[in-house]
């Protein structure tokens, strides 16, 4: 624990140059000049390694680690066997089913920036020789959930902790999905198409159609910033909520120690059997915000390729 833990009430869930550890195992440096018991991240050419950056690699690695398995099954043309394998697969094949495929659709009603109609290759059912027309679209989606999910998850291991945390790791993976979404939105309409694309043909002539439209185009692109910049702030706001929450309950044993309240027996059985109550919902919350981080870029993936 951090020498100036009273003064940042959120230590246990930042980003610092080292990893924490027990029992005065080990010291480093922190930011404030403190010392504190963890291992030292190296600083390479004036640029700090932090905490954070190595579990988004971890993350990454895990992200690719399961994809390459589930591949590597798939590929072989026998059904995936064991438990592991088909976990990892039933989330991939929901994820697939229940949110791209529905909420892209199979591209009967796209339209390019001339007005003609792109349709599937095999004149009506949705489907190209590769797959449904969503399915172009999976990698990029299950990336942003395999990835968001790994990085909450290791939050739940003791020592580590959650990238998504952190305001500057979710704005980066908002950015991300704002640039894909943007650059697929061009692609189909044309960079003017696409700009144009957010406001819908409302049937207005002359200066009330101008008014009107102009009105609604300033709306609609400024919620098309404002709606992927909540990305990150629900990711973040979710997961370092849940995080301070294990913090403030475990915090009440050491309130009581200083106290002296005497009720130690009554505190800590508390404190930890909360804690652990906790840390299952944040098992479901770690699933659940790595969903809906999915499903909301995929509404606004459909959204940027469809016309208003």
């Amino acid at each position: 624990m951090l020498f100036a833990a009273g003064q940042d009430h959120f230590h246990h869930v930042r980003d610092f140059p080292f990893f924490e550890l027990p029992l005065r195992l080990g010291t480093a440096i922190d930011s404030h000049g403190h010392t504190v018991y963890g291992i030292p991240l190296p600083n390479i050419g004036g640029f700090q390694i932090t905490k954070f950056m190595v579990l988004q690699v971890v993350a990454g690695l895990l992200t690719f680690l399961v994809f390459k398995g589930l591949a590597k099954r798939v590929n072989s043309g026998e059904p995936t066997q064991g438990r592991f394998w088909n976990f990892w697969e039933s989330i991939a094949l929901f994820i697939r089913d229940e949110v791209v495929r529905p909420t892209i659709g199979d591209g009967h009603h796209d339209h390019d920036g001339h007005g003609h109609s792109h349709e599937a290759a095999d004149h009506g059912h949705g489907e190209t020789q590769a797959g449904h027309h969503a399915d172009q679209y999976l990698p990029f989606i299950w990336t942003c959930f395999f990835y968001v999910l790994f990085c909450n998850l290791l939050g739940a291991v003791p020592l580590l902790g959650s990238p998504t945390a952190s305001i500057s790791v979710t704005a980066v993976l908002a950015v991300s999905v704002f640039i894909y979404n943007l650059s697929h939105g061009v692609r189909q309409f044309g960079f003017v198409g696409f700009w144009k694309n957010q406001v819908p043909d409302l049937g207005l002539g002359g200066f009330m159609g101008v008014a009107i439209g102009g009105g609604i185009w300033c709306i609609e692109v400024v919620g098309l910033f404002i709606k992927h910049g909540v990305l990150a702030i629900r990711l973040f706001a979710n997961i370092m909520g849940g995080h301070t929450v294990v913090g403030v309950i475990l915090g009440f044993i050491a309130v009581d120690g200083v106290a002296g309240t005497m009720l130690q027996g009554l505190v800590i059985p508390a404190s930890i059997g909360g804690q652990v109550l906790i840390g299952l919902l944040e098992l479901f919350v770690s699933f659940l915000q790595a969903y809906v981080f999915a499903y909301l870029s995929t509404i606004f993936l459909s959204a940027s390729m469809h016309a208003h």
